[in-house]
């Protein structure tokens, strides 16, 4: 019995394959027959993702993100950065990540934008008025025009939302698409998801107070539980009452984490910024020990803290993106700490320079100096609370005055020193009083960096608390800069002194020494300040 033939099986071969995958539709062909046929004509309006009516009085628009719906493909964020044309670096809205750990395991995507909360910091801080809300729809918006580049907006705000354009010298922020929803239309993010996981929704503004601001003032209050009606991971919901709800038909398993909760950077080191700290607070200890010196002293004195006065003021304008638009930084003296330190260092300024030219020419002058030291302790004052309102918790509270006035009491006894030693004068009272006052400022800051322990470097997991996280970035990532900051320091605030009480003559290198080290000590506790400022954002995404 034969078998029958069987049939030639034919060889597929790459030409074939790629026919084949020809024939195929592309998404793109795929959403024009889509869009051409019924389906398209039945499909959800995007004006279903907006709401009915406009805001009452006490609401406002809200973006709220369906967790459930949220895939994390950043349609979104390509979206807001094609419509509003952003630079490259660019971004308005972003996408992240929660994850839970152990027998919590969970991964959720999630997408940020502007929250346009009910007490914006950006708006609270800018020294020139360049934010507005609006009183009907509740939007923050950043007025271009108004801006002068200081980027203060960025550290009042706790999610860092404000970006800056160096092309443009201003900063930037998401408005909503306030053209298109006054229109009808959604705003971009809201049109562009596919899953439609972004809706513009009305929120009471009142129920938020109570909500955030009620429950932290409550005892006992936690702030992971304030952040979980908000977002799990992310800046305490009560210092703006942010108006971004995020909802989700499921309970998130607790506690989760951001994605990016172990990425620790480095900040920005503001250079102009540390200098005219630095130089200011040397002008302030300078005439705030000028009456305490002998008569011939008060001059170079006087003459040395004027200078670092004027160099401080002068290079603070670098900082800015518009500086030939510094003389508008008065506008938000009535709320903004930045523009009352800009007001008091120009009033600072001034009257030092009147006691200065004063002192060289006759005796009246005599009576600008004690105004001219309140002034400049004032600024101080100033500085401090600049950085104390962004309610970042490395540089809240004895973190920023408890740095800044003890650099102006250092610097300003080094100054003294120099001063005395060139009128012929031995001055071991402020030799004496530079050496102990540099030691408890180096005490202090030595307790801060204790927050982290010894052997942190060598976990794999970061410390918790964010103090302690900005200790780790001093002692492990900027372990160069700490050392070098110390021994600066105690050369030139403590052995050096000490030893010039030895001699019997006074002599002038050893007090222009200890003033140099000093003041470059300084120089660098102040870029330790900004580049170790660990702060808490909204989650982002896993490092690759």
């Amino acid at each position: 019995m034969t078998m029958p033939a069987q049939p030639a099986v034919e060889a597929r071969t790459l030409i074939d394959a790629l026919l084949e995958e020809q024939r195929d539709l592309s998404a793109a062909e795929l959403f024009a027959r889509w869009h051409d046929g019924a389906a398209f004509s039945t499909a959800p309006s995007h004006r279903q993702l907006l709401p009915l009516s406009k805001p009452s009085p006490g609401e406002q628009y809200a973006f709220e993100v369906d967790l459930d719906r949220c895939s994390g493909c950043k349609s979104c964020v390509t979206a807001c950065h094609a419509l509003n044309g952003l630079d490259d670096e660019e971004t308005w809205r972003s996408t992240g990540v929660l994850h839970g750990h152990g027998r919590n395991s969970f991964q959720q995507t999630i997408t940020t934008a502007c929250h346009h909360c009910v007490e914006p910091g950006c708006l609270e801080g800018c020294p020139v008025l360049a934010y507005d809300k609006d009183p009907v729809s509740g939007i923050v918006r950043h007025l271009d025009d108004q801006c002068i580049g200081c980027q203060y907006c960025i550290f009042m705000c706790p999610y860092e939302v404000p970006k800056y354009s160096s092309s443009r010298g201003i900063v930037r922020k998401c408005d909503m698409c306030q053209q298109r929803l006054a229109h009808d239309e959604a705003p971009a993010c809201v049109q562009a998801c596919p899953n439609e996981a972004i809706r513009i929704s009305l929120v009471q503004t009142e129920e938020l107070r109570l909500e955030y601001r009620d429950d932290a003032d409550r005892p006992h209050s936690r702030l992971e539980d304030r952040c979980s009606k908000f977002l799990p991971d992310s800046p305490d919901p009560a210092i703006t009452l942010p108006t971004t709800r995020y909802v989700s038909a499921k309970r998130l398993p607790g506690p989760l984490m951001a994605g990016d909760s172990q990425n620790l950077p480095l900040q920005h080191a503001h250079l102009p910024l540390v200098l005219m700290l630095v130089f200011t607070q040397l002008g302030a200890g300078g005439f705030t020990f000028l009456p305490f010196t002998a008569v011939g002293a008060r001059s170079p004195l006087a003459l040395l803290a004027i200078t670092a006065t004027i160099i401080g003021v002068v290079t603070s304008i670098f900082h800015l993106g518009r500086p030939s638009q510094a003389w508008r930084a008065f506008l938000g003296l009535r709320k903004s700490w930045l523009s009352r330190e800009i007001v008091v260092f120009g009033c600072f300024a001034g009257l030092g320079l009147g006691a200065t030219l004063g002192l060289f020419t006759s005796n009246w002058a005599s009576a600008l100096v004690f105004p001219a030291a309140l002034a400049g302790l004032s600024g101080v004052f100033c500085s401090a609370m600049t950085y104390h309102v962004t309610r970042r918790e490395c540089w809240r509270g004895q973190l920023s005055f408890g740095r800044f006035f003890g650099t102006t009491v250092v610097l300003g006894l080094a100054g003294a020193w120099v001063a005395s030693v060139l009128a012929g004068r031995t001055a071991p009272v402020f030799a004496l009083a530079l050496a102990i006052s540099a030691l408890v400022k180096l005490g202090f800051e030595q307790k801060q960096l204790r927050l982290c322990p010894d052997d942190a470097g060598l976990n794999e997991e970061l410390p918790d608390s964010l103090p302690a996280r900005s200790a780790y970035l001093m002692r492990f990532r900027l372990g160069a800069l700490l050392r070098i900051r110390i021994a600066s320091a105690w050369a030139g605030g403590i052995v050096l002194p000490l030893l010039s009480l030895l001699r019997d003559s006074p002599s002038l290198l050893p007090a222009i020494t200890a003033m140099f080290l000093c003041l470059c000590g300084e120089f660098l506790e102040r870029l330790l300040f900004f580049r170790a400022a660990a702060v808490r954002k909204m989650p982002g995404m896993p490092p690759s």
